[in-house]
């Protein structure tokens, strides 16, 4: 199985955003638009709040209709969380950089 990584996700959404910025009339990413996606964003995590809360953990992993529903909520976060990357300009190389930092951190946390 290939991994699903960063670079692709956002690449995949540069092209939704580019199919729809004219189509539907989409606002152009920048910062200020990033603060927008940012809510969006926080709502879908929400729906996947939802999904848990009102079927439990284990029957929001167990059950297959309501699975599909979570993993598809949980891809609505990674669209908007693309958006938020492009929107700031962010890659997938500051990211990793910014993750490895603050991941050896923790592990001497504690």
């Amino acid at each position: 199985m290939d991994d699903f990584g960063i670079n692709e996700m956002i690449e995949m959404q540069k092209s939704l955003q580019d199919k729809y910025r004219k189509k539907l009339n989409w606002e152009a990413l920048s910062p200020e638009a990033g603060k927008n996606k940012l809510l969006w964003m926080i709502g879908e995590i929400g729906e996947v709040i939802d999904i848990i809360k009102k079927n439990g953990c284990n029957r929001a992993c167990e059950n297959t209709e309501l699975r599909k529903d979570l993993v598809e909520e949980l891809a609505d976060v990674l669209m908007y969380y693309s958006d938020v990357l492009l929107c700031y300009g962010i890659t997938a190389e500051e990211l990793k950089e910014s993750y490895t930092q603050k991941y050896k951190r923790n592990m001497e946390r504690w």
